[in-house]
């Protein structure tokens, strides 16, 4: 079965399990306890150096009579970077005009454009709008499972995680790329890995009809 496909389907027979006709379209929230958003990128042919940013929200529009029109948002605030042990003054760097320009553009957003299921996976078409600068990125996702609710939940949960690179001079961000044929510099190429878990609502029933008279 496919990516959301295979989400809906278990959710649908929950449903009918329940006696329901089925989950209606809803938006899914994500729930940022149980999400990630890590990135990636060369250091001199060293390492990777790796950091991630804290603070997420987003929501996933998902019909399960017609999963492959979903629709996906996601904001994350710039100045929710998280480095470990970083010398000091270096996040701070980081965060100034030369790099992410935190105070600038305190949001980073990516919005799909189209999301095409392939087996258990899915190719997602978006848009990474980043230092003011929006531009196509694509994500490779899988689903990872479903939960539809009760007893153990209030309402259901997905799961997804998702991989994709993009290169951060076409943000305008072009500070310390190794000259072509070298690796001394930090790279163009900025690798991201995002652990993701959303939650819906189950709606309540529809009270039967009170007869005339």
């Amino acid at each position: 079965m496919r990516l959301l496909p295979l989400a809906a389907a278990l959710l649908a027979s929950h449903a009918a399990a329940q006696g329901a006709p089925g989950y209606p379209a809803q938006t899914y929230t994500l729930d940022p306890a149980h999400s990630t958003v890590v990135f990636s990128l060369d250091h001199l042919g060293f390492s990777r150096f790796t950091a991630t940013f804290d603070e997420i929200a987003g929501t996933l529009e998902l019909d399960t009579a017609a999963p492959q029109e979903a629709q996906l948002s996601v904001t994350i605030s710039t100045g929710s970077l998280d480095i470990p042990k970083p010398p000091e003054g270096f996040r701070e760097m980081l965060l100034g005009p030369d790099w992410l320009d935190a105070e600038a553009h305190p949001e980073i957003t990516y919005r799909s454009t189209a999301i095409i299921p392939d087996g258990e996976a899915a190719t997602i078409e978006g848009l990474l709008t980043f230092r003011g600068t929006e531009q196509p990125v694509t994500l490779h996702a899988t689903f990872n499972g479903a939960w539809p609710g009760p007893p153990y939940e209030p309402g259901p949960r997905l799961g997804f995680s998702a991989t994709g690179t993009f290169l951060r001079s076409a943000f305008g961000m072009g500070q310390g790329v190794p000259p072509v044929g070298t690796q001394f510099g930090v790279s163009d190429t900025v690798t991201v890995r995002i652990e993701t878990e959303w939650t819906g609502t189950i709606p309540p029933e529809t009270p039967p009809e009170t007869p005339p008279g």
